[in-house]
């Protein structure tokens, strides 16, 4: 059941009331007039109203109940249109923010985490350099907060993997970002290996130092120690078992696979520490967190699979290289862009039976398999 408000408010020389503002529904910029979780949308189907009045204002309260309505029975603004300019981009984000506030809080904190963080800021004391893997759809929502006050000034390598899932101009923005932040970047594919020996290389180049010092104290030559680090199914054990050319590191597809700290021998002169995915205890940024679910870089039971769809299908919606044209050449399903639920509503019904938790996950595997081509979720700050 959703509630909607609609009616009118005095306009006139007196001052606003300040008991309820109606402005308040909807933000002052509203580029999409659904939201995944709270439907502003135009009234599906009335079964009863009132008129109430809240401090001298009438107020027509309109009691929704039911399911979303079909395409055909609400009267549609303007189509939304695609990203034109990168402001939009930002723009974009922004949306996402609002979207996000609507919906239950996404946060995610499996028992083994908490134990892996203690484990994990012992071990770093041993390492010579670490490597740090992100998302490169989200490099921004998959760092760690504490990340930089862990490391210190130790030596890091930023390595942004699934780079196959972004375009060359991505990779380029993201690689020219890092490099005035002197921070050394390393795009890679943990599925394919592309990127892995340039890593061993640099991790090699970075630690060089360490048995220079060991020999002018009379000590022997040890290997170099790099722990690879990151949050959940960015593919830091895939990685590995691509370094290491065979299945050392348990991976899957999912978040919460890697339980334990685990080294690894690699060759006579590297060692490297897989990790369990760490992530922190609550998440503030909620549109980080959306942006998490959507990539699957966060536990399924953290979220609602229809809501996280339904933002998912608004940002495609604006996405030029997708669009609701691709969106329809794909589902066969007319949209406007303006609400997701509306259009997971009417895939259900098309495919699935009404059920809408099928529809949504269609569509979120859809995005983590590549079927909307090269899409980054993320660019670099102004």
């Amino acid at each position: 059941m959703a509630l909607q408000f609609s009616g009118q408010w005095p306009l006139n020389s007196s001052p606003p009331c300040t008991t309820f503002q109606p402005q308040l529904l909807m933000p002052a910029r509203v580029p999409l007039v659904a939201c995944a979780a709270t439907h502003l949308h135009p009234a599906p189907v009335v079964q009863a109203s009132r008129s109430i009045i809240i401090d001298k204002v009438k107020l027509l309260v309109v009691i929704v109940v039911g399911g979303a309505p079909r395409n055909g029975s609400v009267k549609s603004e303007a189509p939304v249109q695609g990203l034109g300019y990168k402001d939009d981009w930002f723009s974009l984000d922004s949306d996402i923010s609002y979207w996000a506030n609507a919906l239950r809080p996404v946060q995610w904190y499996p028992g083994h985490i908490a134990k892996t963080e203690k484990e994990l800021k012992e071990q770093l004391k041993l390492m010579d350099v670490v490597i740090e893997v992100r998302d490169a759809r989200i490099p921004l929502s998959t760092s760690h907060p504490q990340m930089d006050f862990w490391l210190g000034n130790r030596r890091r390598i930023l390595v942004l993997n699934r780079e196959d899932m972004i375009s060359s101009a991505d990779r380029n923005e993201w690689a020219s970002y890092f490099a005035k932040q002197g921070i050394k970047i390393i795009f890679s594919n943990g599925q394919l290996g592309m990127g892995s020996t340039r890593l061993c290389r640099l991790a090699r180049e970075l630690a060089a130092d360490v048995n220079v010092k060991r020999r002018s104290k009379g000590l022997l030559p040890r290997p170099v120690r790099a722990g690879i680090v990151g949050y959940p199914n960015v593919g830091k054990s895939s990685l590995i078992n691509r370094l290491l050319k065979r299945r050392m590191c348990p991976a899957a597809p999912r978040p919460g696979v890697t339980r334990e700290l685990k080294w690894v021998r690699f060759g006579k002169d590297l060692e490297l520490l897989d990790s369990p995915g760490i992530i922190p205890m609550r998440i503030s940024d909620q549109a980080a967190a959306v942006k998490l679910a959507i990539c699957d870089d966060i536990g399924e039971r953290a979220y609602d699979t229809t809501d996280i769809a339904a933002i998912l299908v608004q940002i495609l919606a604006r996405v030029p290289s997708v669009g609701t044209k691709k969106l329809f050449n794909r589902y066969k399903i007319e949209t406007d862009g303006r609400s997701g639920q509306i259009f997971i509503h009417d895939l259900a019904l098309k495919l699935f039976g009404g059920d809408t938790h099928q529809a949504a996950f269609r569509i979120l595997r859809d995005f983590r398999k590549g079927r909307f081509g090269w899409i980054s979720l993320e660019k670099p700050p102004r």
